[in-house]
């Protein structure tokens, strides 16, 4: 399993805990089918986080481009029109996100894939702004593996007007269709941690150097984690 759990009966502070992070995953995919996509990362990795791996809202209203790799069912987090450009549910999708960061609350960071990223790293500029995910404590980091950015322009004002301040993790693919945008996406992010890796539109194998960045990382979050302790206002 990648997923424990806490406990937090009583009013003893949370030290130390793993960081607890929503993965969300690519279009017409599924959550099970990311858990699958990341057991290519070492279980060592893996162990050192809390992952939870939410289906998204909509059933898949079309081809997926897994079907024969993974099974079904598949989900999309929106839809959108040729261009990108055009976005339907999309208000709906913030409110499910939230709806699952409070299921499985504390949620510290978001980790997305594909469709998943572009929300993943949409999203703390849309809570900074007010617009979104208003009823839990602010994203203290993310982890995008093939992102980039809104296309829509009313959406993408709101969430890249300023810079992307949580620390965050982005993996580039040299073969990756998307490698362009996420280098643009860059650009809105202060202080970004890189990982190259040699795939196309995947979730790649650490190699020599990206494991050393990934634990590297993931020790700076264990440090937030474990220096926050939230307070919710009820």
């Amino acid at each position: 399993m990648l997923t424990d759990t806490i406990s937090t009966e009583g009013s003893d502070t949370i030290t130390n805990r793993k960081p607890r992070i929503l993965c969300l995953h690519g279009f017409r995919t599924s959550g099970e089918i990311l858990k699958t996509q990341l057991k290519k990362w070492p279980e060592s990795v893996l162990q050192m986080l809390d992952l939870f791996f939410p289906d998204a809202p909509f059933p898949s209203n079309g081809k997926s481009e897994v079907e024969g790799i993974f099974d079904p069912p598949y989900y999309e987090w929106f839809q959108f029109n040729k261009e990108f450009t055009d976005y339907e549910n999309f208000d709906e999708c913030l409110e499910y996100i939230e709806e699952c960061m409070i299921k499985h609350a504390p949620i510290d960071g978001l980790l997305g894939f594909s469709q998943g990223a572009i929300l993943s790293a949409a999203l703390p500029g849309l809570q900074a702004k007010g617009i979104a995910l208003t009823k839990v404590p602010n994203i203290k980091f993310i982890m995008i593996v093939s992102g980039a950015k809104l296309k829509n322009e009313s959406w993408a004002e709101k969430a890249y007007s300023l810079p992307i301040q949580c620390p965050s993790l982005h993996f580039l693919g040299e073969n990756d269709f998307l490698k362009p945008y996420g280098t643009e996406l860059l650009k809105s992010v202060e202080n970004p941690v890189i990982i190259h890796h040699p795939k196309g539109h995947t979730i790649p194998r650490l190699d020599e150097e990206g494991l050393a960045t990934m634990l590297k990382f993931i020790d700076m979050i264990q440090k937030i984690v474990s220096d926050k302790e939230d307070v919710v206002t009820l």
